[in-house]
């Protein structure tokens, strides 16, 4: 009975340990996952972004006029974009239309720029100046204040695919395809927290008013922009008519990814086109070493314990077997044959194998149960370089690393699941099932090797 103990305790632990690392491992690679839904959204599969134009990624320009000597309170509003070279809409019903591809639409990413002060000028009068210097016909001083939010112009007809489709509206509704010109918004719940926003509150985009119309929660780890507009509207006041800078695809199937990817980079000549596992090679921080550690050492280690129990348990089955010379001498001398005497042995290695199997399951939930409650949050960074160098920089905000902006960062914490799947509690059985056999047809080999009057004579 000590020696049936040891045997089904040494499986459990073997079996308990791979169940920990499989949890582990599953958990590792779903926190993963998480970071890239948060990259990407719900359905996308593909982003094509453009690099800037060589002079086009500068920042917003602003002009004013004032008198000599006068003190004048100037206000501009306006949208820009930089970091991000533009696509032609057209581009994007031609990446709709390829094989393969289910869905694609057109984004534009944008800042909302306000700068307020008071500007004076001394020498010409009537001399446009910038914002503290002259410009060669006088000399302009003044006091400015400088606002800035994130704007996303999104296509209300699609609200399956781009910015929007990771989020959860939370109060009103989203954009709709009756509003596609009017001035109406969704805001994120969190920038509506800080500027105090409900639905029916007024914001100013670009120095026009716009009516909330929705609030939207982002997903996990997502800091999308933190207003959400028309894309026919947004491409009105940014002056950027039929462009947009962002396209989001989603392919008809996983494995098409690839493929869709090539079609999309000849459809669009100088487009960047990222998949989730360009990023993925990308991802780094404490989830990144805690993937290494589970995919290399974990395993490894886990194959060493279950290779070690398994050992253990051929050893102490053999060992068992020496100790019932008495028992198998006198059954092979009343007629047991050494078929019979082999499957008594291995139905009983089986039956060990079979508890030490159910006690493993149960070590292994209570260990991932334990990792899941003590294991600290998990960070991931991915840092996505411009396309071709580019260095411009994305806008501010954005929730996710973009493929286009420069040395554009996006961190996301994660919390370690470990969860237990049906697959690893079978593999688990199997494996203990597999020792039970393993140290069974040993024992049973030793034991059908002895001869009647040889294990009757050593008898005391």
């Amino acid at each position: 009975m000590r020696q049936a103990i040891f045997i089904a305790l040494g499986l459990a632990l073997g079996v308990g340990l791979v169940i920990t690392v499989m949890a582990a491992s599953d958990g590792v690679s779903a926190g993963q996952g998480t970071v890239l839904k948060s990259l990407y959204g719900v359905g996308t599969d593909i982003t094509v972004t453009k690099s800037p134009t060589p002079g086009s990624g500068g920042g917003p320009g602003f002009s004013f006029r004032g008198g000599s000597g006068q003190g004048t309170n100037v206000s501009r509003d306006i949208l820009t974009s930089a970091g991000l070279g533009t696509i032609k809409s057209s581009s994007v019903a031609t990446v709709s239309r390829l094989k393969d591809v289910s869905g694609a639409v057109g984004s534009l990413t944008l800042n909302d720029v306000k700068l307020s002060g008071t500007l004076s000028i001394n020498g010409s009068s009537g001399a446009p100046g910038g914002s503290a210097g002259g410009n060669g016909n006088g000399t302009a001083n003044g006091s400015f204040n400088a606002s800035t939010f994130t704007v996303a112009g999104v296509d209300p007809s699609n609200d399956s695919l781009g910015p929007l489709s990771s989020g959860t509206i939370i109060s009103g509704h989203n954009l709709t395809a009756a509003e596609a010109n009017e001035n109406v918004a969704v805001v994120d719940s969190g920038y509506a927290k800080s500027q105090k926003l409900t639905t029916g509150s007024k914001i100013t985009v670009a120095g026009k008013s716009f009516t909330v119309v929705g609030i939207v929660q982002a997903g996990e780890g997502v800091t999308d922009s933190d207003v959400y507009i028309p894309l026919a509207r947004a491409q009105a006041l940014a002056n950027m008519p039929g462009e947009v800078n962002t396209v989001y695809v989603s392919a008809a199937s996983a494995s098409d990814i690839n493929a869709v990817s090539s079609e999309i980079s000849k459809a669009v000549p100088g487009a960047t086109v990222t998949t989730s596992s360009n990023l993925a090679s990308e991802v780094t921080g404490s989830l990144s070493s805690a993937s290494s550690l589970a995919n290399s050492l974990g395993k490894w280690l886990a194959v060493a314990v279950l290779a070690a129990a398994f050992f253990l348990a051929s050893i102490l089955t053999v060992s068992a077997v020496s100790r019932r010379v008495r028992e198998f001498g006198t059954l092979k001398a009343i007629g047991w044959t050494s078929r019979r005497i082999i499957r008594q042995i291995i139905g009983e290695a089986l039956v060990i194998g079979v508890i030490g199997g159910l006690v493993g399951v149960g070590i292994g939930y209570g260990a991932a149960a334990i990792v899941q409650a003590v294991a600290p949050p998990l960070s991931a960074s991915v840092t996505a370089a411009g396309p071709g160098g580019a260095s411009g920089s994305g806008p501010s905000g954005g929730g996710f690393a973009r493929p286009g902006a420069a040395s554009a960062a996006h961190t996301v914490s994660v919390h370690l699941t470990t969860p237990v799947t049906l697959a690893a509690v079978g593999l688990a059985v199997v494996l203990a099932i597999a020792g039970g056999l393993i140290a069974g047809s040993i024992g049973g080999w030793r034991a059908a090797r002895m001869r009647p009057a040889a294990a009757l004579s050593r008898l005391e």
